[in-house]
């Protein structure tokens, strides 16, 4: 009997021993159980980089409606063919999953940290709802009306869209909010910070000159509006190219240039340079243009016909720079600052400065950002047809053509900018499905799944069509 009870005793003992022994070796003590928030916000910089930099043309096809670039084999996306590859559909998931959510998870976490010191935690929250801010400006100038007051609940698989005019109301209203929390005295972010390391300053600027941008953008719309807006952010924005809001890459996957990967990891030969704007800056003996470009198979700069079939070897190609693996994104920057500046000036705003200033200041700051120098900014902006005083045209087309050139490999700002100012005057091709898009029809999936919301969406902005203009595209 006795030795029953002894073998009993010994396997209970083993089996509390054996239960407490495997709870210990499932727990890795190096591993995260829950996503610590700043890794979310450090994860959407990267993907909000990634979104608004790729030249894939299954969903980053920017540079192609600006006539920045052109393609060789296949041309459908040159000639607005925006449905084979869910184009649509691609950019909306990427900006709302990949972006969107994880700066509202990121929020959510960095709100319930009960350790994080309060002045700290209230600059995070603040810094993160600035990226969303950006990110929602950035659907709202893609597709018009969206998912917004019920965008990334879980309960509400069916989000309403809201008016894309309120929703600029409430993103300038957070604008306000995040200033008014950021304090300049205590920490933020520090390294998980990937475009300006913690730097509260900074980020304060940024706030301010995308404050400017979304003012500006209001302009012909609600023009009442749009000169409080912009007199209040003038105060505190880019005064140079060191506060630019940039996205710095990594020479080694898997933090590489969407652009590398693109053209040069992938091996392909899709692109050339555009004839657009390659002819546009040789007229205006533009120093940027090896900055942009390659030369071609005459050692010269010439670009392949825009929307036909291009032999890749002929004609100049992006150039090396943007085609390194590190080479940066820009979000926001100097030279966007100024002209949104010069058009206040010629608007009757009160900002500092004339039109000439910051106009000149603009395309400075750009020919210096490519490389170029002093000598080739006096030169330029000598002559008549880029002279402030002397160029043709409206402050609308003469800020436009030189805010296009700037805004080379910033695709989607080009475009928007394109469709606000109406300069230059870009034609489609002789093939095009339609003319010019002026938005991106929405989500298949939308259709699909939120038929009844995607319906009223569509009918309220006048048609879900790639030729239905925004709400700030009046003219």
């Amino acid at each position: 009997m006795k030795k029953y009870i002894v073998f009993a005793v010994t396997v209970m003992i083993y089996m509390t021993a054996c239960k407490k022994d495997f709870g210990d070796l499932n727990n890795n003590p190096k591993q995260y159980y829950e996503v610590p928030g700043s890794s979310l916000f450090t994860n959407a910089q990267k993907s909000m980089a990634d979104v608004i930099t790729t030249p894939n043309v299954n969903s980053g096809i920017f540079r192609l409606l600006t006539q920045q670039w052109t393609e060789t084999t296949y041309t459908d996306e040159s000639n607005y063919d925006l449905a084979t590859r869910n184009i649509p559909r691609n950019f909306w998931n990427s900006m709302y999953r990949d972006v969107l959510m994880d700066l509202k998870t990121a929020k959510e976490l960095i709100s319930a940290d009960k350790l994080l010191e309060a002045s700290k935690k209230a600059n995070q929250l603040a810094i993160i709802d600035i990226m969303e801010v950006y990110g929602y400006s950035v659907l709202v100038n893609t597709y018009g009306d969206i998912p917004y007051s019920e965008a990334l609940d879980i309960n509400k698989v069916q989000p309403k869209y809201d008016d894309a005019a309120t929703i600029y109301d409430d993103l300038l209203n957070r604008i306000d909010a995040d200033l008014a929390e950021l304090n300049v005295n205590t920490e933020s972010f520090g390294k998980a910070d990937l475009v300006y390391g913690g730097d509260v300053v900074k980020w304060q600027k940024f706030a301010n000159s995308i404050k400017l941008r979304l003012g500006m953008m209001l302009a012909d719309v609600d023009n009442a509006k749009a000169k409080t807006v912009v007199e209040a952010a003038a105060a505190n924005i880019f005064t140079s190219n060191a506060d630019n809001a940039t996205f710095k890459y990594q020479t080694a996957p898997p933090n590489t240039n969407p652009i590398w990967v693109n053209l040069v990891q992938s091996g392909r030969k899709d692109f050339v340079a555009a004839n657009t704007l390659v002819n546009a800056m040789k007229t205006l003996d533009d120093p940027r243009v090896p900055f942009y470009f390659t030369t071609d198979a005459n050692d010269d700069y010439t670009g392949g016909t825009y929307g036909a079939s291009n032999n890749y070897a002929t004609f100049s190609k992006p150039s090396l720079t943007i085609q390194a693996p590190n080479f940066e994104t820009l979000f926001m920057d100097y030279t966007e600052v100024q002209f949104l500046l010069a058009e206040a000036v010629e608007r009757g705003y009160n900002v500092p400065g004339s039109a000439q200033s910051h106009y000149d200041a603009a395309i400075t700051a750009s020919i210096k950002y490519w490389g170029g120098t002093d000598n080739d900014v006096a030169t330029y902006l000598a002559q008549t047809d880029v002279d402030y005083s002397t160029a043709a045209g409206t402050f609308k087309q003469k800020i436009g053509v030189q805010k296009w050139i700037a805004l080379y490999n910033r695709g989607i700002e080009a475009w928007t900018e394109w469709r606000r100012l109406d300069a230059p005057v870009l034609t489609a091709p002789p093939n095009a499905l339609s003319a010019i898009p002026v938005r991106f029809r929405y989500s298949d999936e939308e259709q699909n799944l939120n038929s009844a919301n995607y319906a009223l969406a569509s009918t309220a902005i006048g048609g879900d069509l790639v030729t239905t203009k925004l709400f700030w595209d009046v003219n």
